[in-house]
């Protein structure tokens, strides 16, 4: 008989550890499929003739699709085996990988970046749950940091590399490149004890088609409001994804097997854990967006020297998710978080008050105090979330937390850019003002985040 789920941590625990650098590396792709096709832009819109808007779809087609599918490839993984679903998600994203190097036309890339965002979801879900579930109770800290350090890893690693393939062979080679990577991780997660469920009399629940279409209609409005639609259509879609959101919701409470079981949600720390991180991910897309803003037009950099510079966030994030893991084994998620959103708090206060005459080092001092918080941060939440989550809904709950993320970084995308875009004029003084403006709001989301934390500790006294 197949073991069931919940035994795996107890019975296959040395194998589920081997196959640790395998989960790592689905991490890893995963953020370097997001962060690598930014680079190719120009290129692209060169070799298809094309517009800004339209080969903009190239980074929203992934971005979308991966936010869409966190939540129904979590559950799939719960019902069917986590394994199983991991692996025909890391073969996707290796077909889809191909498909864009192999592209003739924008159409068929834009396609084959759909695809690859749907692999990316499972590989980034499954992966957590699985490596949470992987390790003995007390080391998930340990894990989580690890694969924070490889999500960062995975960013850092797109430009560079991106541009460095760029530069060489072309922009064909940028996506080509993730395919022998997804075939070592498919390698290595076969290392993976078999996790599906074995056969009962009780029929398995039919999986939620219609909560998922759902879902995927309601983000995809969100997103789009939230990207650059005009004013009439902005409000014509976040309607939509409003009524999609009621619709959602009650066809969940209907529902005998739902996609989102609701009762997640009114459990304190899974649903702190998801607000927390989408506060977190919303301050963090103003680094990415700003920065080279920031850097270029204030600062004066070469986009060379901005390249460089902006190298340094997810630098300081690959060497800190380690560490910061250890810490949350050893002091525990809700103190090690705590002190993560502090960092993340004084870090942004620094970044809204620092002259322009501060320079280079104004810039990079207050984000790596930033950065190195938000490594702790996520180290803890993801632990806490996990812990809480029981090894029969690890897949389902690390579906919510990625989505939280996407949804923070699509909110944030949109919120702090318009406050960035509305100072930001056109000399160095006025973008040094808007770049303050824009971490003078962004301070508040971290202490939303501690209000959060205060409010469980309460509720839990």
């Amino acid at each position: 008989m197949t073991t069931p789920p919940s035994t795996l941590t107890t019975t296959a625990p040395a194998t589920a550890r081997n196959a640790l650098p395998g989960l790592a590396l689905c991490v890893l792709l995963s953020s370097f499929g997001a962060s690598s096709a930014n680079v190719a832009l120009p290129a692209l819109q060169r070799a298809f003739g094309a517009g800004f808007a339209a080969v903009q779809w190239i980074v929203l087609a992934y971005l979308l699709a991966a936010t869409a599918a966190a939540v129904g490839a979590g559950r799939l993984g719960d019902m069917i085996g986590r394994r199983r679903v991991l692996l025909g998600g890391t073969a996707l994203f290796a077909l889809a990988s191909a498909m864009c190097a192999l592209a003739s036309s924008l159409p068929a890339l834009v396609a084959g970046r759909v695809l690859q965002g749907l692999g990316a979801a499972v590989m980034l879900a499954l992966g957590m749950a699985l490596a949470a579930g992987g390790l003995a109770q007390g080391r998930t800290g340990s894990a989580m940091g690890l694969l924070g350090s490889m999500s960062a890893v995975g960013t850092a690693l797109g430009p560079a590399l991106g541009g460095l393939l760029l530069a060489g062979p072309g922009w064909r080679a940028v996506f080509a490149a993730m395919l022998p990577a997804a075939g070592l991780a498919f390698i290595l997660l076969r290392r993976l004890p078999d996790d599906a469920p074995g056969r009962t009399a009780t029929p398995r629940p039919p999986f939620d088609v219609a909560g998922l279409l759902l879902l995927v209609a309601t983000l995809l409005a969100f997103a789009l409001a939230c990207t650059g639609a005009g004013a009439g259509l902005r409000g014509a879609l976040l309607g939509g994804a409003a009524l999609g959101a009621v619709l959602f919701v009650r066809t969940e409470a209907a529902s005998g097997a739902p996609l989102m079981p609701l009762a997640l949600l009114r459990e304190p720390v899974l649903a702190g854990g998801f607000v927390m991180s989408a506060l977190a991910m919303a301050l963090m897309m103003a680094t990415m967006l700003v920065g080279p803003f920031h850097l270029g037009r204030a600062l004066g950099l070469s986009p060379r020297g901005v390249g460089a510079v902006l190298a340094a966030g997810p630098l300081v994030a690959a060497l800190a998710g380690v560490p910061a893991g250890r810490l949350v084994d050893r002091h525990g998620a809700r103190t090690a978080g705590a002190a993560g959103l502090v960092a993340m708090t004084l870090g942004a206060g620094l970044l809204a008050l620092m002259p322009i005459k501060a320079g280079v080092a104004g810039w990079i001092a207050p984000l790596a105090l930033l950065t190195a918080g938000y490594a702790l941060f996520q180290a803890a939440n993801n632990t806490a979330v996990m812990d809480a989550a029981g090894a029969a809904r690890r897949g389902v709950v690390a579906g919510l937390a990625n989505l939280a993320r996407h949804l923070g970084l699509i909110a944030g995308s949109a919120l702090l850019g318009a406050v960035f875009a509305a100072g930001a004029r056109g000399t160095a003084q006025e973008v040094a003002a808007a770049t303050h403006a824009t971490f003078a709001m962004a301070t508040l989301l971290p202490l939303l985040a501690l209000g959060v934390v205060c409010l469980g500790r309460r509720a839990r006294r």
